[in-house]
């Protein structure tokens, strides 16, 4: 009897021990479950290169003795950018320049004819200061602006390279690896153009652009 109980008692143990070992061998070949990826937030800083496309329309009048009430000369722009971001936490600071071919022309009845005012180029040199929400970063921009503003008269022509300031704001969304896109307004002050017969021609715009940069 005894070794019958101490036979049972043995099986027992085995059984107990044979069961463990195979629970043990389920629990490790059950697979681990993979962590839940994260993805990293976009970071803006680096330097950039694009290329931007648009319209301009602008407000002009000649002082005396050719005087004519305000018209607006409207055209297209494109050209280049070239810029860089540096961020920090959330804020981006940037400097940024471009230099467009512009057709922005028009022209108003004045003493003896017509009087015209046009801008065959504009660029701009500004700083930028945005705000990212991840891949999208809305931010407003100023500097100066260079351009040149042409009049023709009745009485003669004249053409001048002029300087003044631009401030204006927009948004910029990361598209697609290096490529990013912006929609941006900018308003524009290249004071007066040149004088013909004591007259000049003030010339003030307002630029809407698109523009594609890539990012190295």
């Amino acid at each position: 009897m005894k070794k019958l109980l101490l036979a049972s008692a043995a099986m027992l143990a085995v059984g107990i021990a044979t069961a463990s070992a195979a629970d043990i061998q389920r629990r490790a070949a059950m697979p681990a479950k993979a962590p839940v990826y994260v993805a990293p937030f976009y970071n803006w800083t680096d330097f950039y290169v694009g290329i931007n496309g648009g319209g301009g329309w602008a407000h002009s009048d000649f002082s005396a003795p050719l005087t004519t009430g305000t018209f607006s000369p409207s055209g297209g722009i494109a050209g280049g950018t070239v810029g860089y971001n540096w961020q920090m936490n959330q804020i981006v600071f940037g400097v940024e320049g471009d230099i467009d071919w512009s057709n922005i022309r028009g022209s108003v009845a004045c003493p003896g004819g017509i009087c015209e005012t046009r801008n065959n180029w504009l660029g701009t040199a500004r700083g930028r200061l945005g705000y990212a929400f991840d891949r999208v970063m809305p931010y407003v921009t100023g500097g100066a602006a260079f351009g040149d503003i042409k009049t023709n008269t009745p009485f003669g022509s004249s053409s001048s390279t002029k300087a003044g300031w631009t401030v204006g704001g927009g948004v910029e969304a990361a598209i697609a690896g290096p490529w990013t896109a912006k929609a941006e307004y900018l308003y524009v002050d290249l004071g007066n153009g040149g004088s013909v017969l004591g007259s000049n021609a003030s010339f003030h715009s307002h630029i809407l652009r698109a523009g594609l940069n890539y990012r190295f």
